[in-house]
C-alpha cells in the first residue's frame, strides 16, 4: 500500500495556501450568491430602518417562494427610476401590494380589495391619495415604512419581480440595534 507523503517543506506551504484560497473563493461565492450586506442611506424605512442601519439579505429565498405582503425586499430600481436618478442603486421598501390585488391609499390608509391594512410599522399615516390600481401579475407594490417621505412605488409605480435581490433578513448594525426580520405571514 502506498501512502501520500509531502517530500519537501515547500509543497506543504503550497498546498496550505492552495488550502486557505479555496476556503476564501467558498466563502466569498456563497457570499455573493446567498446573502450580501446593505447599508441603509436614507430616511424612508423609518422608524422600522434607520440612516446607517447595515442588514443581510437572503438572495436565495425568492428563487423558492413568492415574495409575501410585509417582507423588507432589497431591490433594483425600476428603469423610469434609474433613468431619473441616473443610478442603479439598490432600495429598500416593504411589500404592500400582491401580484392581482387592488391597492388605494386613501384617508390615511392603504386598503387591499377595499379592506384597510393594518400597518403597525409606518411612521405616520400617509398624507396623499394613490389608486386605484390592480398589481399588475409578476408585479408588486413596495412603499416606503416612512410613507410621507419615501420615493416608492407611490411615485414609480410597480416593481417587476425580476429585479428583487433578496429579502432583509437581519440587522447587524449597529450593534445595540441587532434584531431580525421575521417572515412575513401569508
Amino acid at each position: 500500500m502506498q501512502s501520500f507523503r509531502l517530500t519537501k517543506p515547500e509543497k506543504a506551504w503550497v498546498e496550505g495556501l492552495k488550502t486557505i484560497g479555496f476556503t476564501l473563493s467558498l466563502i466569498f461565492g456563497v457570499r455573493i450568491a446567498a446573502a450580501q450586506c446593505y447599508l441603509i442611506p436614507s430616511s424612508s424605512m423609518e422608524p422600522t430602518l434607520e440612516i446607517n442601519d447595515r442588514l443581510i439579505v437572503d438572495k436565495v429565498r425568492y428563487h423558492l417562494i413568492n415574495p409575501r405582503r410585509g417582507d423588507i425586499v432589497v431591490f433594483t430600481p425600476p428603469e423610469a427610476v434609474v433613468k431619473k436618478e441616473n443610478s442603479q442603486a439598490p432600495y429598500i421598501k416593504r411589500v404592500i401590494g400582491l401580484p392581482g390585488e387592488k391597492v388605494e391609499v386613501k384617508y390615511g390608509q392603504v386598503y387591499i380589495n377595499n379592506l384597510p391594512l393594518p400597518e403597525n410599522y409606518i411612521a405616520e399615516k400617509p398624507k396623499y391619495t394613490w389608486g386605484p390600481e390592480i398589481v399588475p401579475l409578476n408585479s408588486y407594490l413596495l412603499l416606503g415604512d416612512n410613507r410621507n417621505h419615501s420615493y416608492d412605488g407611490h411615485y414609480w409605480g410597480f416593481l417587476s419581480r425580476d429585479r428583487m435581490i433578496g429579502r432583509a433578513v437581519i440587522r447587524f448594525w449597529p450593534l445595540t440595534q441587532i434584531s431580525g426580520f421575521p417572515q412575513a405571514q401569508k
